[in-house]
């Protein structure tokens, strides 16, 4: 899919396109979501702009993630895309060259769809390709903070039921600290991913004194959430180890009974195979009450232990 964009007294304007269109000269911004080669094609012929093949997108080298060249100023930077069953970052290639903006990506992001809901709302958002690129890495920053507060309320509700002990399918809590700590580390890289890109902007690029101040705010931002996710690793540590705690005094409980079952029934059972031995000589045997007493020394001789626990606060 391509979309162009436009300023228009201070807004951004998407320019429809129809099948066969050409495309406008006058764009600021052109967007290129999993595009066709002869999208592709076209980008190239009308705006003279080579765009970085899908290898290159999945190069993690820095050298190959921030340069600029005679094509322009190519960034490559991580956003995340949690609206699969797995949350994973896509990387989006960002190419600046003569106050035109080029984006590419494998998918539609949330990122770039509240952006152009903002650009087109809020009249002077956005000035030039400068000013576009930093407000899609400031939307970035402000929908990572939104995912943590979803992850910090979805480990408060889970650390409840682990606390509380009011849910007992420890499998599925076990499942729901997984899926949270997937999606917090990916938050995390795509948040340092954020602040090198920044990085690379302020020590390479000449902006101006609004731009390196957006910049700098941003990065700061950056900055604060950064702690934030390792303070939620350290909680999901915390709701691990409680569980595993959990789990082995359930698991010690269950013994603790087995085990003192077993030396409840164990003197019944000794009195037991005592009477059942075929010996001749067995005076008990021959007595009119010898099968009530042995069944009452029996019940006697397990309710002792039963009787001793108790007393002892085992039970």
């Amino acid at each position: 899919m391509l979309a162009v964009f436009s300023l228009n007294d201070g807004r951004l304007v998407q320019t429809p396109l129809a099948e066969g269109d050409e495309l406008p000269a006058d764009v600021v911004w052109v967007d290129l979501v999993a595009p066709s080669p002869e999208e592709r094609q076209q980008v190239v012929e009308v705006y003279q702009q080579p765009l970085p093949t899908p290898e290159e997108l999945r190069d993690i080298e820095e050298t190959a993630r921030f340069y600029k060249d005679d094509d322009g100023l190519h960034i490559h930077s991580f956003f995340l895309h949690d609206f699969e069953e797995t949350p994973v970052n896509l990387t989006v290639a960002f190419t600046l060259r003569n106050n035109r903006l080029f984006t590419l990506h494998a998918e539609e992001l949330a990122t770039f769809r509240m952006f152009r809901l903002q650009a087109r709302r809020q009249p002077g958002m956005v000035t030039d390709a400068m000013s576009i690129l930093l407000s899609l890495f400031e939307v970035k920053v402000e929908r990572l903070a939104d995912v943590l507060e979803q992850v910090y309320t979805g480990l408060e509700s889970v650390g409840q039921s682990v606390l509380g002990r009011n849910n007992r399918d420890m499998e599925a809590l076990l499942s729901q600290i997984a899926g949270y700590e997937d999606i917090n580390g990916k938050s995390r890289l795509s948040l340092m991913d954020t602040q090198r890109a920044l990085s690379f902007l302020l020590r390479n690029v000449k902006l101006s004194a609004e731009e390196v101040e957006n910049a700098r705010e941003i990065s700061r931002d950056v900055e604060s959430l950064l702690p934030h996710t390792a303070f939620l690793f350290d909680k999901m540590n915390f709701l691990m180890d409680a569980m595993m705690g959990s789990i082995n005094i359930e698991q010690n409980q269950i013994i603790k009974i087995f085990s003192i079952a077993a030396v409840v029934f164990l003197p019944p059972t000794l009195i037991a195979s005592i009477y059942g031995m075929n010996f001749e000589y067995m005076p008990e045997l021959k007595l009119p009450f010898g099968y009530p007493a042995a069944i009452l020394l029996m019940i006697l001789s397990g309710l002792a232990p039963y009787w001793f626990f108790k007393r002892k606060g085992w039970l």
